[in-house]
């Protein structure tokens, strides 16, 4: 077991991580922010949240042995480091190699808003790229519809084939991102310009890439500048980076590294190629799966 694997297993403990992501975390956070458009074919927007956010810095790893001194003390306290944003990510890369690899007739996501009347919405794609949606931008409420929108990945089409093909060197991943040509009304101004940190985010989210690729992605990430642990809060550690399109906002998400999962965030890049960004947070889901849902207008 190497280092990285070493602090991996601590952070998963329950104790005494948990107990001290208690002491960390700061009273939840109420704001309101507008709708703002990204270009004309990518809009990113905004919607109300709360967003729960770790005080200070990265929170310790402690451990403490049973034995006690005469005076009741512990015999021996070890307190270790704090973790790095870069370190999260890295032991994410390592957890995502050992994933098992799982399939399914439609890959199904879902993004839920946190403290928001906005219902989850949840997209089903198959093999051959069609997709359907529920809850999405002008569908009916409740019912699975059909959607021309395939996959996007950088302003471009992107079909399970290709995903399958894309690099699993870090270097070679954001070599290829940069390279990259899409239509640049469905991209941000940092993917025009080439910063690759939008893509690999969406590598890791929403789209079904495969475990090395993810792999490969948490590693470019974790060379991103700028990237900060924030402490331990429910489901993960929390990180902290710079927005590459200079929006002002940083880029929030919540790293599960044992599970390779980044567990919500508050920057939400679709697998359609859409951009969402709330003040508080967006948890998603995926999971493989073999059935349609009955609306009631029936299966779609």
């Amino acid at each position: 077991m190497n280092d990285l694997e070493e602090v991996a297993s601590l952070l998963a403990k329950p104790e005494p991580s948990e107990e001290v992501a208690a002491r960390s975390r700061s009273r939840l956070q109420h704001r309101t922010l507008g709708h703002r458009t990204l270009g004309r074919g990518r809009v990113r927007w905004f919607v109300p949240g709360v967003a729960l956010v770790a005080a200070g810095a990265a929170a310790a790893v402690v451990i403490a042995t049973g034995a006690v001194t005469n005076g009741g003390a512990p015999a021996q306290v070890i307190a270790a480091a704090p973790v790095s944003g870069k370190e999260v990510l890295l032991m994410a890369a390592v957890s995502a190699e050992r994933m098992p690899q799982s399939s399914g007739t439609y890959w199904h996501v879902t993004a839920t808003w946190s403290q928001s009347d906005i219902p989850p919405m949840e997209s089903w794609t198959s093999r051959d790229g069609k997709r359907w949606t529920r809850n999405g931008p002008g569908d009916p409420p409740g019912d699975v519809v059909p959607t021309p929108v395939s996959l996007a990945l950088k302003g471009a089409d992107v079909s399970f084939a290709d995903l399958e093909k894309l690099p699993t060197d870090p270097e070679a991943l954001k070599a290829w991102i940069v390279q990259r040509k899409g239509n640049p009304n469905d991209m941000s101004a940092s993917e025009i310009q080439g910063d690759p940190t939008l893509t690999l985010l969406a590598l890791i989210t929403e789209l079904p890439a495969p475990a090395e690729v993810r792999s490969a992605a948490f590693r470019a990430l974790a060379a991103t500048p700028g990237v900060e642990n924030t402490g331990a809060v429910e489901g993960g550690q929390a990180l902290r980076m710079p927005d590459p399109d200079g929006e002002g906002k940083p880029i929030e998400l919540v790293v599960d590294p044992e599970s390779a999962r980044v567990v919500r965030a508050n920057l939400l890049l679709a697998g359609d190629g859409g951009v969402a960004m709330t003040d508080g947070y967006i948890t998603v889901t995926t999971d493989w799966t073999d059935e349609l849902p009955e609306t009631p207008k029936g299966r779609p």
